[in-house]
């Protein structure tokens, strides 16, 4: 049912709360792929009205690739499921763009993602991934709020 699941991570303690769901779920139903996913937003060309050295910005993406890819690679190393592969991938775009394109163009079964719990005005500013995936994806989405926070998901 669930053979493909993507976990989008961000980083955060808070985003790792999915991992033990994620046990649960690759225990429930033998799932064979889980893809663990970073996107590293490209850097703003221009500061202010001056625009940044294109060398500068090459090197600014490729150590946030690099931050990102050792990340992952961490996490893959702490998790160990027997019958499933566990993937680190790096993307570099708009984050929710970039999500919804890898999950269709990778056939997920299924999200997995923490939710900050925003509510208000912060989420109205700040926005939500979460929720943006929930509206627009094609697949099942579990969303798991992170201890501490609170809020209207």
């Amino acid at each position: 049912m669930y053979n493909k699941i993507m976990v989008p991570l961000d980083g955060s303690e808070l985003a790792e709360c999915v991992l033990p769901h994620l046990e649960a779920f690759i225990k429930g139903f033998h799932t064979r792929d889980v893809n663990l996913v970073r996107v590293v937003e490209p850097d703003i060309p221009y500061h202010g009205d001056y625009p940044i050295d294109p060398i500068v910005l090459a090197k600014r993406e490729s150590e946030m690739e690099s931050i990102a890819k050792d990340y992952l690679d961490n996490i893959v190393n702490r998790l160990k499921y027997e019958g499933t592969e566990l993937h680190a991938e790096v993307i570099v775009g708009r984050v929710m763009e970039s999500l919804a394109d890898y999950a269709m163009n990778n056939d997920i079964d299924l999200f997995i993602i923490a939710t900050h719990g925003y509510s208000g005005v912060t989420r109205w500013v700040r926005g939500s991934v979460a929720d943006k995936i929930l509206r627009s994806a094609n697949v099942p989405v579990l969303m798991v709020r992170a201890p501490g926070t609170k809020g209207e998901i």
